[in-house]
C-alpha cells in the first residue's frame, strides 16, 4: 500500500464513519457531544485527515445506535492498519518483534532485491553497527527499546544468507560507507565484513558510486520480496506495497540502479577507498 493508497483508504473509513452518523439523523456537533468529543475529532475522522483508533469505531458505532458496525469499520482499520503503520505502532512492542516479521518476509521469498541510501543494510550489518543503528534511533522516538534483543534478532535473520534456498541482489549508494551511525572503529569491522562478503555465491552486492551518472533521485531505500511486496520505512512509518503496479515502479527503479552499479573488483576498491578513509 502506497501513501496515496493509505490516504485514499483512510477516506474511504471516513466516508463510512459519515455514513452511519447521516443514517443516524446526527449532526457532526451532536455526534460529538455524545462522544465527549472535540468536534474536530469527528471533522478530522470523517475527512480522512485523522487515523481511527479501535476504541474510537467501537465508540462511534455504540453513539450512532449502530453497535453491529463495529466489526466491519474494525476490517477496514486493519485493512489500512497493515500497509501503512506508523513508527509507534510498528515498534509498540519493542524492535524484537520486527525482527522477527522481517525474518518471516526473507524466508518466505526466493528472490530478494533491496536498494539503501541511509544504512548498511540489516542483513549485512554486523552486531555492533547494528547495535549502534538501534540505539541511535531508540533516542528519537520514546518508550522502551529492547536493543540486545532486537540486535540477536537481526544477527539471526542473517542466517538466510547460508542456506542456499535464496538470493539477494543488493544495492548500497557509496556514501553509506562513510556514514558514522557508530563509532570509526565499528565502521572499520563493517567495511571488512562487505570486503568478505563480495564472494558469497547467494549475494550479489553492489555499490552505486557517488560519482555515478544517477538514472533517478535516490530518494529512499526499499526491499523488493519476489514479485509480490515492497517494504519500506521512512521516518514515520512503516510501509507495506502490494499493489502490482506500484511494485513493477519499484522493480524499474531498482533495474536502473542495477545498471550503474559497481560490483566484485570495483565494488572492493570503493569499499576499500572508504576503509583507508578512516
Amino acid at each position: 500500500m502506497s501513501s496515496t493508497d493509505y490516504q485514499r483508504a483512510r477516506e474511504a473509513l471516513g466516508a463510512s464513519l459519515r455514513g452511519l452518523r447521516s443514517e443516524a439523523g446526527l449532526r457532526a456537533a451532536d455526534l460529538a457531544e455524545r462522544l465527549g468529543w472535540a468536534p474536530s475529532k469527528v471533522s478530522k475522522l470523517e475527512n480522512g485527515r485523522q487515523t481511527a483508533t479501535a476504541p474510537d469505531l467501537r465508540a462511534w458505532a455504540d453513539a450512532v445506535g449502530a453497535p453491529a458496525a463495529a466489526d466491519g469499520l474494525l476490517a477496514q482499520l486493519r485493512t489500512l492498519d497493515t500497509g501503512h503503520r506508523s513508527v509507534q505502532r510498528h515498534l509498540a512492542a519493542g524492535y524484537a518483534p520486527v525482527q522477527a516479521a522481517a525474518l518471516r518476509r526473507h524466508t518466505e521469498a526466493s528472490l530478494v532485491r533491496g536498494w539503501e541510501t541511509t544504512v548498511m543494510p540489516g542483513i549485512l550489518q554486523t552486531a555492533d553497527y547494528a547495535r549502534s543503528v538501534f540505539s541511535a534511533n531508540s533516542t528519537l522516538l520514546p518508550g522502551r527499546r529492547d536493543v540486545e534483543e532486537a540486535v540477536r534478532g537481526r544477527m539471526h535473520r542473517q542466517t538466510v544468507l547460508y542456506d542456499g534456498t535464496r538470493r539477494y541482489r543488493v544495492l548500497v549508494w557509496e556514501p553509506v560507507l562513510y556514514e558514522l551511525i557508530c563509532d570509526q572503529d565499528v565502521l572499520a569491522a563493517q567495511l571488512d565484513r562487505l570486503t568478505g562478503l563480495l564472494g558469497l555465491d547467494t549475494l550479489r552486492l553492489g555499490i552505486v558510486p557517488l560519482r555515478a551518472r544517477m538514472p533517478m533521485t535516490a530518494r529512499h531505500g526499499f526491499w523488493i520480496f519476489d514479485d509480490s511486496r515492497v517494504t519500506l520505512e521512512v521516518l514515520h512509518a512503516s510501509v507495506q506495497v502490494e499493489d502490482a503496479e506500484a511494485i513493477g515502479l519499484y522493480e524499474a527503479a531498482w533495474s536502473r540502479l542495477e545498471a550503474v552499479a559497481a560490483y566484485r573488483a570495483d565494488a572492493h576498491q570503493l569499499i576499500s577507498r572508504a576503509r583507508s578513509a578512516l
